[in-house]
């Protein structure tokens, strides 16, 4: 490294312990590359943090004040974010996800090398509307048309860049990373949640449409009713940005079904949950790659996930796919797994997804852009 670069992220919530798969990536991500001698800052949303933090692991943060509102938070804060890059001297603006890469053209302007991590289509999740979705198609082209170096995590992401905007130059495949797991035994917490090890199928996301959480709900409940001596519970590990009708449905349908709600839930407690859960089910339409599939993979459990590309691209046996909304198949799935004692813990190939080496990959695409 020629000289110390000065390399400011936005368009994430914040860091640390902030719910959302652009936040947990972040969180991971820029410790690392501090550590290899950046000078890295974080511009946080202060209506998302009550810290009072002003550096973390090596990483400067900085709160700027937006509108809580999901229709214009994200682009309101990163134009302020980028006015503060500026003021600090960034030589890299870090853009994350198709949203705030809608001001890709503004931070070009001020004069700085733009790096844009597209993290999904985001304009194909269900809460968004027409006006949203416009905006966030309009956002990712700003993005991979204008940034200086575009980053995907998936492959399926870098063939949508070269097919809608024909970029394939200074386009680079770095992965959505996961942690090495952290076991953990929390008797208390589990006591309290009224579960026992193995003895529950976990689910662990946002409360949003595109995650569809209400069809593992119907799933479980169809194996409840075939097994109703079962001890097996559903745990699901997560909440709502933004409480709506969705969110209030979903928590209403799982409070009726006997499911054990965690709320958001990070550190310790989400470690043991990971440790000792039977399995875990991802029925998501929509994703970039995830973060949780990964996690859950690190923790050797068995995983039954929708066969939606993202989650195809991560290689899994063909039995741990169902078709995404066929809840029957996938109560069926649910049943192979719960009785299947052999399969209580697998081995998973993670080396693609381990965050030194994507710590390494990020920081060579700032040396290329600072060339």
């Amino acid at each position: 490294m020629a000289s110390l670069k000065k390399i400011v992220v936005v368009g994430t919530r914040g860091i640390p312990n902030i719910m959302g798969g652009v936040e947990t990536h972040c969180e991971e991500l820029f410790p690392l590359v501090a550590r290899k001698g950046y000078d890295v800052t974080v511009v946080r949303r202060s209506d998302y943090v009550k810290d009072n933090l002003t550096e973390w692991n090596g990483v400067r943060l900085v709160d700027v004040r937006s509108p809580k509102k999901k229709s214009f938070e994200a682009i309101i804060h990163t134009f302020k974010a980028i006015n503060v890059a500026k003021k600090i001297g960034a030589d890299v603006l870090h853009i994350h996800a198709i949203g705030p890469a809608i001001l890709t053209p503004y931070a070009k302007m001020k004069g700085m090398k733009v790096v844009f991590t597209h993290h999904g289509p985001d304009y194909d999740r269900k809460k968004w509307g027409f006006f949203a979705k416009t905006m966030l198609k309009f956002g990712e082209r700003m993005g991979c048309v204008f940034a200086d170096e575009v980053i995907v995590i998936s492959d399926v992401i870098r063939n949508l860049v070269a097919d809608k905007y024909n970029r394939k130059c200074n386009v680079h495949l770095i992965h959505n990373g996961v942690p090495e797991p952290e076991i953990e035994d929390c008797p208390d917490y589990f006591s309290g949640l009224g579960i026992e090890p193995e003895m529950y199928v976990m689910g662990m996301c946002r409360f949003v449409p595109e995650k569809n959480l209400h069809h593992l709900i119907e799933a479980f409940s169809l194996f409840k009713e075939k097994h109703p001596e079962s001890r097996m519970r559903l745990v699901l590990a997560g909440d709502a940005d933004f409480e709506d009708d969705y969110s209030i449905k979903l928590k209403r349908m799982a409070k009726e079904a006997g499911v054990v709600m965690t709320g958001f839930v990070k550190g310790k407690k989400l470690h043991s949950l990971l440790t000792h859960a039977r399995c875990f089910v991802l029925p998501s339409s929509h994703e970039g790659l995830p973060i949780a599939l990964l996690e859950a993979m690190s923790y050797h459990l068995p995983v039954v996930v929708s066969d939606i590309p993202a989650n195809l691209e991560v290689g899994l046996s063909a039995d741990a796919y169902f078709p995404v909304g066929n809840v029957a198949l996938l109560a069926e799935k649910l049943e192979t797994v719960l009785g299947d004692d052999s399969q209580i813990r697998i081995h998973y190939d993670l080396e693609k997804y381990q965050w030194s080496r994507i710590a390494d990959q990020v920081v060579s695409v700032y040396n290329h852009v600072c060339i």
